[in-house]
């Protein structure tokens, strides 16, 4: 809501702004994708009067994937995680995946074989994960969020 009640004193385009979290990171930024409002009209503080729901989700091996329960309403999602994380976060977000196809929301999931958990945006990174951050720039590319103008 803040950035979006700033948005054009910080050139901030209010219909691109979403979410990203590792890890418990994760757990948070779906909390924030699912719990969201257009604003509350009613509301003293002018902040209140923005809507709060991101453009996208971003959950990099979130914690307690099993509460990811999408509904049609929740933004698009990029999903990302290690094989070799616990199963709850690896088996959990392919599972979560199905869910976000079942209420129509796009999404789009690597999985990647040789990671385990916090893989992170390490400059160390050797392998197929090191270029998650790209798949990502891409997806947000293919939805039109990088792009001079809107889809």
């Amino acid at each position: 809501r803040l950035i979006r009640s700033r948005s054009a004193e910080w050139n901030v385009d209010p219909a691109r702004i979403g979410v990203m979290g590792f890890s418990a990171g994760g757990e948070l930024a779906w909390l924030v994708s699912a719990r969201n409002d257009s604003g509350l009209a009613g509301a003293t503080d002018a902040v209140d009067k923005h809507g709060c729901r991101p453009a996208f989700q971003a959950l990099v091996y979130p914690g307690r994937s099993a509460a990811i329960l999408p509904t049609k309403d929740v933004p698009p999602a990029f999903l990302c995680a290690g094989f070799g994380d616990r199963a709850d976060i690896s088996e959990g977000l392919a599972e979560a995946y199905l869910r976000f196809k079942k209420a129509g929301v796009p999404a789009e999931l690597h999985m990647y074989s040789n990671a385990g958990h916090g893989f992170g945006l390490r400059a160390s990174n050797k392998g197929p994960h090191a270029a998650w951050p790209e798949r990502f720039i891409e997806w947000l590319d293919v939805r039109g969020l990088l792009a001079e103008n809107k889809p």
